[in-house]
Parts: structure tokens; sequence; C-alpha cells
């Protein structure tokens, strides 16, 4: 079972690879063998989705445990942090980006 720190850990690696990817356009080979550009929008949004799973797998495993269904407390408090602690740092993430944005837009040409 991953702790807390691991997982705030995995979440920075997973940040780290996105910000190198969005540095450099990449291109990946996809699942069928043909090659695909993959931009900072796709990264960004595939990492809003897994986030957004995260929290609907979460709520499921709460509404689980409130009805009696299932007894796993213990997985259900550690996938609601791991969901809770995904989405504090997209929404950071975001809010740096809209930071920048502004910055950009106040630069004269």
């Amino acid at each position: 079972m991953a702790s807390v720190n691991d997982t705030q850990q995995a979440m920075l690696q997973r940040m780290s690879t996105m910000q190198a990817e969005a540095q450099r356009s990449l291109v990946a080979p996809s699942s069928n063998g043909s090659v695909e550009n993959t931009s900072f929008g796709s990264v960004f949004h595939s990492t809003l989705n897994n986030v957004n799973q995260q929290q609907l797998e979460a709520g499921k495993m709460a509404y689980q445990v409130e009805t009696g269904a299932s007894d796993d407390l213990t997985g259900t408090m550690i996938a609601a942090q791991k969901a809770s602690i995904s989405f504090s740092a997209l929404t950071q993430v975001r809010n740096k980006l809209i930071t920048a944005y502004d910055e950009v837009m106040k630069m004269s040409l």
C-alpha cells in the first residue's frame, strides 16, 4: 500500500514527465503502430481524465462502504486521499498555467 508521500512523489514524477513532454513536441507510436503527435493539451486532457476517474472511483468506493456493500474502509480512505491529492496538484498546475498566460498577455510587443 502506498503512503501519501509515495503518492505525492508519484504525482510529482508524472507532472515532471508532463513538463518534459510539453517542452518538446513528442512523436510517439500509437497502439496501432502509426505515429501520432502528442501535445501538451492532449497530455493535460489525459491527466484531467485520470483525476476525474480517480474521483469517480473514490466516490464509488465511499458509496459502497456507506451502503454496507463493502467493508474496505482503509482502501476507501486511501482512494479518497489519492483523488484529493491529484485534484490539488491539477489545480496548482491550472493556476500556474493561468498565471503564465496572464504574464504572456501583459508582455508588450
